[in-house]
């Protein structure tokens, strides 16, 4: 689940080293994971390993040796003069006992794969000259690419590419993945990725504390509501979704249907009256309140038993919609905010992180998609290159006191305290009208069970690509809650949870 950046993943090694590996024996280690992949890629023909300077190289002049040792035909590549090389890169080369090719791309010749072992993981500058010519013609050459660590051209922590980047079919990492291999357009640019154990102890997560973790089951498992053999719906929660005017209520109903679905014992829409009748009429098992101002709205919450809130969808941009913001958050209820509530913010969204903070309630989760972003962030810029999507959020968590989930195929999650959740289980088609209504009620209604706000943002996300997955190509928005149950059984079973 630990996703590393290039710095802790050097930790990792340094702190491996003293603890009795030599650095050469984790290479031996790399080399060989990444011989083996080439092994199962291609079954015969001509490999060509294209090799640089560093580390990387090192274990590209490794994995060319075992292969060439298991009667692979093989050759290299090298960047630089092979004397220059140093330390144990300089002892892989010592490895191969073959000539090397000039580096040139005419030397690639028609083989049956490529492994790329150019450029590790840290890579900053961008790439000119001759790499950049080659790492075109590996593109260009038809041929399947495994890459080491990461695709050349890609920065390990910011998943930027640095001007140019290799097109793999498939990527070797070791011990654990970086942010690279998750965030856009890293990933797009890695194929399938294996991680490779190299034999780093995972005790030395202990001591580098990690704060960026994959969003997967196993790591919001504790968290996972499960109800009681002798619960009932009042013991799941009653989440509240607010309601915009008469033309623009769907969106509502989605949101309320997601909360549902998502295991909300009861869930109630907040109607304005003159749009409670076409509520009532499309609503069966979710209720309709009548609320036309923030003084109603504030009256129904001294209810306690509506104890999570979704404001934001289809609401309306503007003052009134402001007022029922403040008003959830001075209730301190759990609360999801999303699409017109973060715009009404967006000409002074401190007054929004102001309210945030004095409720003093950890409950709180902002799901901006990447145009809503700007508008309460505008000076957490993203135009350096390696100013990555991570760094923004987690930025924009510190900043405003609230869970921050900024939405796309690389969704990210981040908590005030620098925690941090990347998704990268969302197909294309869940990029529909409507999709990000349904994930904030899946979230609030994770939230009326009781759930933390950062995993119940993290669940919701991955529980919403989940659920798109089931449906397939073709979902429209109404589709994912219908699909919901498939992903709580698939759970359930990976969980060992009886049903």
């Amino acid at each position: 689940m630990e996703v590393l950046t290039t710095d802790e993943m050097g930790r990792a090694d340094r702190l491996a080293i003293a603890g009795g590996i030599p650095g050469f024996s984790l290479m031996l280690s790399a080399g060989q994971a990444v011989a083996e992949a080439a092994m199962e890629l291609v079954e015969e023909g001509p490999i060509v390993v294209v090799v640089g300077p560093g580390n990387n190289g090192g274990d590209g002049f490794v994995a060319a040796a075992e292969l060439a040792a298991r009667g692979r035909e093989v050759s290299v590549i090298l960047l630089c003069e092979r004397d220059s090389l140093k330390g144990d890169a300089a002892s892989a080369a010592r490895g191969w006992k073959y000539p090397v090719l000039p580096f040139n791309p005419q030397a690639i010749g028609k083989p049956a794969l490529i492994v790329d072992a150019l450029f590790g993981a840290g890579l900053d500058r961008p790439i000119t000259g001759e790499p950049h010519d080659m790492i075109a013609a590996i593109n260009a050459n038809g041929a399947p690419v495994l890459a080491v660590d990461l695709p050349s051209g890609i920065n390990g922590t910011s998943g930027a590419v640095m001007g140019i980047a290799i097109d793999a079919t498939e990527t070797v990492t070791f011990f654990r993945r970086k942010p690279a291999h998750l965030l856009l357009p890293g990933r797009i640019h890695c194929g399938r990725v294996r991680v490779a154990d190299i034999g780093i102890d995972p005790g030395v997560l202990a001591e580098i504390r990690p704060r960026t973790f994959e969003n997967v089951p196993p790591f919001w498992r504790e968290a996972f509501p499960v109800p009681r053999v002798d619960g009932h719906k009042y013991a799941r929660g009653h989440a509240v979704v607010v309601s915009g005017g008469l033309s623009t209520t769907g969106a509502a109903r989605m949101s309320a249907r997601g909360a549902l679905r998502a295991g909300a014992g009861l869930v109630t829409v907040a109607s304005p009256q003159g749009a409670l009748a076409v509520n009532a009429a499309a609503l069966t098992a979710v209720m309709v309140h009548g609320v036309d101002t923030p003084v109603e709205f504030a009256e129904m919450l001294t209810d306690r038993r509506f104890n999570a809130c979704v404001v934001g969808p289809g609401a309306g941009v503007g003052e009134r919609t402001r007022n029922f913001v403040l008003t959830a958050l001075s209730a301190n209820r759990a609360i999801v905010l999303d699409a017109d509530a973060l715009t009404s913010f967006g000409e002074a969204p401190e007054r929004l992180f102001e309210a945030i903070k004095a409720s003093g309630d950890q409950r709180v989760v902002l799901t901006p998609h990447e145009g809503e972003f700007p508008r309460l962030f505008s000076d957490i810029s993203n135009k350096h290159p390696l100013r990555s999507k991570l760094e923004r959020v987690r930025a924009a968590a510190e900043r405003s006191g609230a869970i921050v989930l900024l939405k796309g195929p690389d969704t990210v999650v981040a908590a005030p305290d620098g925690r941090a959740t990347i998704a990268s289980n969302a197909p294309p088609w869940l990029a529909t009208a409507g999709a990000g209504d349904v994930l904030s009620g899946m979230i609030a209604g994770l939230l009326a069970q009781g759930v933390p706000a950062f995993e119940a943002a993290s669940m919701g996300v991955w529980m919403h690509g989940e659920a798109a997955r089931e449906a397939g190509p073709g979902l429209i928005a109404e589709d994912l809650p219908e699909t919901l149950p498939a992903v709580f059984r698939r759970l359930y079973d990976e969980f060992g949870i009886e049903y």
